[in-house]
């Protein structure tokens, strides 16, 4: 059975290259995309997914906030940053405040199927 995700990016043509990866293959399926904060919260209320990979810098609300608003609403909720920001501290700070991981862009397949199995 698939991983049911909600992607969340300010940037479609990054959900859809994300989605065209993730569903190759059979451990994932994208059942909701969100291109901001607050519609990311809403995403994740509505479809309860196994796993949210939310980007860390968007306009308005960023992924921080989403993660702690996600993190409040289900504390057992499994969130993957992703983000292009490569610094060990914030990727630190990120699993600290609830994170299951961060994955770097451009990300590979394999780097999120690893962050998976330490699961």
């Amino acid at each position: 059975m698939p991983f049911n995700i909600v992607l969340v990016d300010d940037h479609k043509l990054v959900r859809d290259g994300v989605k065209t990866i993730l569903e190759r293959g059979s451990e994932f399926h994208v059942i909701g995309e969100a291109e901001n904060g607050d519609d990311a919260v809403k995403a994740y209320t509505a479809q309860r997914p196994e796993l949210v990979l939310l980007d860390l810098i968007m306009p308005g609300k960023n992924g921080l906030a989403v993660l702690a608003e996600i993190k409040a609403l289900d504390p057992a909720a499994k969130v993957v940053m992703v983000t292009a920001v490569e610094q060990d501290i914030l990727s630190e700070q990120l699993i600290g405040k609830g994170a299951i991981g961060v994955l770097h862009k451009p990300f590979l397949y394999a780097e999120l199927e690893a962050i998976l199995k330490q699961q």
